[in-house]
């Protein structure tokens, strides 16, 4: 088998970086500002537009352009080292001398220009055998990219899981809005009937003031369903990089579609797709070829060193050739604690790998039991609503006959209201579970 030169392996290295993260990955101008008004946006397009616009995303970027920088400074060493110099210098020296005539010593100054000092000369050196050093060095900076990759990758399905957030907030709070609107109309058509009873003496002053007081609660609520559908609009705008204040319009999801989970592909999943997780084991491979390269700075580097120039007067010209064989015998132990600060290195990796895995794990089982979770409470939710309907229905009956009184229609009221807020609330809840989800097993 032949074997390849150090220069064609470590170039070798430098080019296996993933194709896809040199593709996604190179970092790119900051984008212009989305068009988001007059448009009503789907969850996908408002992830696209994060993706694209988010300068959090664009900082993992160029952290992952200077990472890749990085795998060339390692690999540089194993290429042809050129440097030129020029040298000229003017001076001027007294020396004592003797005259041969007198014999008396005398004083003779001595002048030298920069034309009589010029010196060029060109020098090239060839590192030719380092037992492998700069290929391990190399190689550790070629695995650090690739967690700079990731890193990227995870940016973008952090953006991705608060777009989903965001936009489920803001569902969550048109719907309770239109809760809280349902809610201060029966409110007002109940103090209206209070009233009339109370005007033609059938219900006493304390129905109409608790009426007053169900139309106060109604109109507090719905005070706070809009405040909090403004604080989720400034989150999707701001996960979305586009001004805070901007009245975005989007697609309502908020429905239910139930979905089945196979816990084994998930976690198989996750294990394979998880940025963090194949952070962790790049990050372990890393510190391995870390030892390597401590290993080897024990050993000695041979190159080969060349220059060629000229000198004034007469820049005739100069040439030398030469082997250069350089090993470090003694350095107050520099070299073998470098060696024990790579081993101990190591060995956190390898049990930063083992915890990145649990932590996964339990974020993926925990997603799935809010998946679940929500999926119940979607239909314990609809259930009651309907027995909240059936209920507020009788209780409203009763009432404008005249037989029921105004705290029983109060309380089947609020419990319709409850009912209808704990559906929407599930609802949300369901949506941002499988977002979670999503995130755990290495989705955007």
């Amino acid at each position: 088998m032949t074997r390849l030169r150090p220069a064609v392996c470590a170039l070798l290295l430098v080019l296996s970086l993933p194709a896809a993260a040199l593709a996604q990955a190179a970092p790119v101008s900051p984008a212009p500002p989305p068009i988001v008004v007059g448009r009503v946006l789907a969850i996908d397009e408002c992830i696209a537009i994060a993706l694209e616009a988010q300068p959090l995303i664009q900082a993992t970027l160029y952290d992952y352009a200077a990472a890749r920088a990085r795998v060339r400074e390692a690999f540089a060493p194993l290429l042809p080292q050129l440097a030129g110099t020029s040298t000229a210098t003017r001076s001027s020296s007294t020396v004592l001398s003797t005259s041969a005539t007198t014999s008396r010593a005398v004083t003779v100054p001595i002048n030298r220009q920069l034309s009589d000092t010029f010196l060029a000369q060109v020098q090239l050196s060839q590192l030719l055998f380092d037992f492998g050093k700069t290929l391990a060095a190399t190689q550790v900076a070629r695995k650090l990219a690739e967690v700079s990759a990731e890193g990227v990758e995870l940016q973008r399905q952090l953006i991705a899981l608060t777009v989903k957030e965001a936009y489920t907030n803001i569902l969550l709070a048109q719907r309770l809005i239109r809760v809280q609107e349902q809610a201060l109309e029966r409110a007002d058509l109940n103090l209206s009937s209070a009233k009339g009873f109370y005007d033609v003496g059938t219900q006493p002053l304390s129905t109409v003031v608790r009426a007053e007081v169900d139309v106060a609660n109604a109109k507090v609520d719905l005070i706070n369903a809009r405040n909090a559908l403004r604080t989720a609009r400034v989150a999707l705008n701001t996960a979305m990089a586009v001004e805070a204040s901007t009245p975005t319009e989007i697609r309502d999801n908020l429905a239910y579609e139930p979905i089945t989970l196979d816990r084994a592909a998930l976690r198989a999943e996750a294990l394979r797709q998880s940025p963090e997780y194949r952070q962790a084991k790049l990050q372990s491979s890393a510190a391995e070829a870390n030892v390597q390269v401590a290993s080897r700075n024990f050993l000695p580097n041979i190159s080969g060193t060349g220059s060629y120039g000229g000198a004034q007067p007469d820049l005739n010209p100069t040439w030398s050739l030469g082997l250069a064989f350089t090993w470090n015998i003694f350095d107050g132990g520099h070299l073998i604690a470098a060696y024990q600060e790579a081993k101990a290195n190591l060995g956190a990796a390898g049990a930063r790998v083992k915890a990145a895995e649990l932590t996964l794990i339990q974020s993926l089982e925990q997603a799935e039991i809010a998946v679940e979770a929500a999926q119940e409470r979607i239909q314990a939710a609809l259930v009651l609503i309907n027995s909240a309907q059936e209920n507020f229905r009788l209780a409203q009956g009763r009432f404008d006959v005249g037989v029921g009184t105004i705290l029983e229609l109060t309380d089947a009221q609020l419990a319709l209201t409850q009912a209808q807020n704990t559906e929407a609330q599930a609802l949300a809840d369901y949506r941002i579970a499988l977002a979670q989800l999503d995130r755990a097993a290495g989705r955007r």
